[in-house]
């Protein structure tokens, strides 16, 4: 009887097939770093279907979003540059002299 000797893995295709980024460039860090944390207390309501990964790096907001279907991304992106869009337009209009405290 012959045996068979696999050498190596097999991968399975990834579940996230569907990605996108989206970089936002602000005045400042300071407030790069404000919009990230209003932002970050908001969660992903399906998290089993998609993923967003937030940093942010010379006053620059960087998001990335991975999802299983191209609707879920979609719909997450959708969400989330609406409640962006609203944080710094609260920024712009009432944040002068803004300071973020821990």
């Amino acid at each position: 009887m012959e045996t068979l000797a696999v050498d190596g893995t097999i991968e399975a295709p990834s579940k996230w097939e569907f990605s996108c980024d989206l970089e936002v460039d602000y005045q400042s860090e300071e407030i790069a770093r404000i919009v990230h944390a209003a932002l970050a207390v908001d969660k992903e309501l399906q998290p089993d279907k998609v993923k967003r990964q937030m940093t942010v790096s010379d006053g620059k907001l960087s998001v990335h979003f991975e999802a299983v279907e191209a609707r879920f991304l979609r719909a997450s992106y959708s969400a989330f540059v609406d409640v962006l869009t609203l944080a710094t337009k609260t920024i712009e209009e009432f944040g002068q002299g803004m300071t973020m405290t821990l």
